[in-house]
């Protein structure tokens, strides 16, 4: 699935969310940041971002009761749980992690190692290194910095099929007995997943060496995936760019003339326009699903970032 040459550059797309999957996904309460229930019955699984609970609802099925606690209108990989939802946690029969820096409060917790599961542990040595990490400020989650190990590897669907491909083993270690539905619950996930990929690599080979932009660096994997002329600036959907971030803009283009920004969310009409009257740049959104969506599953989602793409006029 991987024997592919994965040359860096960097990200592509249009669809939905905000730095890994944020703002406008997920569909939990308002104030969802507070423990879940205990189930009376099966394996309780917790995880760290929405991916890696939907891909363990689709392996584990009713074997698995899956908990993504996060709260709407946060970007998980900058997310600090509440002491009640760390108890839930700690309360699990597995952990799901992301892996490659995604999850940064699990260092700052205490949570049973013997729970914690890596899901990106067998692949590290494909983690895409950032140039450069920029601290800034967007959301409720306040200032962050986006460190040097890029982390949203499931934009990558053959990584995604590696993530989907720990949990089927690990779930298999905790739940002996239901190994064949557990393979058949991968194998239509990989299947959808393969999907994915082959259209997005379809889409790609007839823009190669199209110069794309990125709202934000997110994009390192879809990006090394596809081969994308992708170079990231630092804009927030809901924010109108700054006059700084305009001049870096320009000064980007200079050596890298775009025709199309992908955004994780819907940006501002304000910012549109410009982008487009000043620049001639179009904005679509490829959301990275890091959270829930407002409506629908991760494959909807996912599908959905695809047809955006596809929708964009041939070059």
């Amino acid at each position: 699935m991987m024997s592919r040459t994965m040359t860096a550059v960097m990200a592509l797309t249009f669809g939905i969310a905000a730095c890994g999957g944020s703002a406008p996904e997920t569909d939990v309460e308002a104030g969802a940041d507070a423990p879940v229930a205990e189930a009376a019955d099966g394996l309780v699984v917790y995880t760290a971002n929405y991916p890696l609970a939907y891909f363990a609802e689709r392996i584990g099925g009713d074997h698995v009761r899956v908990e993504f606690p996060a709260p709407p209108g946060v970007d998980p990989a900058f997310w600090t749980p509440s002491p009640e939802v760390i108890s839930s946690y700690q309360g699990a029969d597995l952990i799901l992690l992301n892996g490659a820096g995604y999850e940064s409060w699990v260092t700052r917790t205490s949570l049973p190692e013997s729970k914690l599961v890596n899901t990106s542990s067998g692949f590290e040595e494909l983690y895409v290194i950032a140039e450069d990490a920029v601290v800034h400020t967007h959301g409720p989650e306040g200032e962050h910095e986006h460190e040097n190990v890029a982390f949203t590897t499931w934009l990558d669907p053959q990584l995604a099929i590696e993530h989907a491909r720990a949990i089927r083993d690990v779930l298999a270690e905790q739940l002996p007995g239901t190994e064949a539905e557990l393979q058949a619950g991968f194998e239509a996930l990989e299947a959808d997943l393969i999907e994915i990929d082959g259209r997005l690599e379809a889409w790609a080979t007839g823009r190669a060496g199209q110069a794309l932009l990125a709202s934000h660096p997110v994009y390192q994997y879809l990006a090394r995936r596809y081969e994308l002329n992708l170079r990231s600036v630092h804009f927030e959907p809901d924010e109108v760019p700054t006059a700084g971030g305009w001049r870096d803009l320009a000064a980007l283009m200079q050596g890298h003339s775009a025709d199309w920004m992908l955004w994780e969310g819907r940006p501002l009409d304000e910012t549109r326009a410009r982008l487009a009257g000043d620049y001639g740049v179009g904005s679509v959104v490829f959301a990275p699903v890091g959270n829930r969506p407002a409506s629908g599953d991760y494959l909807d989602a996912m599908r959905a970032n695809v047809e955006a793409l596809e929708a964009l006029p041939a070059i």
